[in-house]
């Protein structure tokens, strides 16, 4: 069976025959528990979010902040398995019909193997896999696999990589390019949203393929500001934020996510 990259792409450019942005959200498998995280992705479909990220929980998300880092060792001490990330991705897609990809560190799939993780991946109607710490020059078993089953890969640039090193990841890239940064920090907040509209510059002069932002946006007013400069804008903690504050009232959690999704997708309609 073949993965969704087609989707995937086909969603990032009819949001783009729009004139705006998509609105991608993240969210780790067995949070707050698997069937809780399932509910989860949908209810931020229903709200309006056209692509979801499933993450796969971690020991050591060293890349990730403390609210998902709190998420994944929930997710972890309830025994949350690859299993349950293939389940949370094939319930997603089935009920909404849009694109849902994994985001995962290296080792899980290492240790798991590529051929049986890519085969599952796409069976389950996934678009493809974010994989932030996986070099590109390392990475040709997994795109040959990924390749064969239709699923995007997705890789991760940062403000610090030099033009050479985006044209390298963007040439080995497929689906879209994944721009991180850091908006939001204390007192930093208007240099880091220039840091990463340059970001985007030079990663667009690069590639054609679309260039989404995850900049720590947590609200309407954020998205709108990154949709003047993205394809895409990524939001995470927020959702997982709603979720852990809810504290065991699922209701109360999906509510939220739901209500958060809706208003993000009018930010990046409104392209501030």
């Amino acid at each position: 069976m073949s993965g969704n990259i087609k989707l995937l792409s086909d969603t990032l450019a009819a949001a783009k025959a729009e004139g705006r942005s998509a609105l991608i959200a993240y969210l780790p498998a067995g949070f707050p528990t698997v069937d809780g995280g399932i509910e989860a992705a949908k209810a931020v479909f229903d709200g309006g979010a056209d692509v979801v990220e499933i993450g796969l929980p971690h020991s050591d998300p060293v890349l990730d902040g403390p609210v998902i880092q709190t998420a994944d060792d929930i997710a972890l001490r309830g025994g949350v398995k690859i299993a349950d990330v293939m389940r949370t991705v094939r319930e997603a897609h089935q009920a909404t019909g849009k694109p849902v990809l994994v985001m995962t560190y290296w080792n899980p799939i290492d240790r798991y193997g590529i051929e049986r993780f890519t085969a599952e991946l796409a069976e389950a109607g996934g678009a493809g896999c974010i994989l932030p710490d996986l070099p590109v020059q390392e990475s040709a078993t997994w795109r040959e696999h990924a390749g064969k089953h239709g699923l995007a890969t997705v890789f991760v640039v940062a403000p610090s990589s030099k033009d050479a090193r985006l044209a390298e990841i963007t040439a080995a890239g497929s689906g879209f390019v994944y721009a991180a940064s850091l908006m939001g920090v204390t007192g930093t907040r208007e240099s880091v949203g220039e840091q990463a509209q340059d970001l985007v510059r030079r990663t667009k002069a690069t590639t054609g393929l679309p260039v989404c932002v995850g900049l720590g946006v947590s609200n309407a007013e954020q998205a709108a500001e990154v949709a003047r400069f993205a394809d895409g804008v990524i939001v995470g903690s927020a959702f997982v934020k709603l979720l852990l504050a809810a504290d065991g009232d699922l209701a109360a959690g999906l509510a939220g996510v739901r209500s958060l999704a809706g208003e993000l997708a009018e930010g990046v309609r409104k392209r501030s």
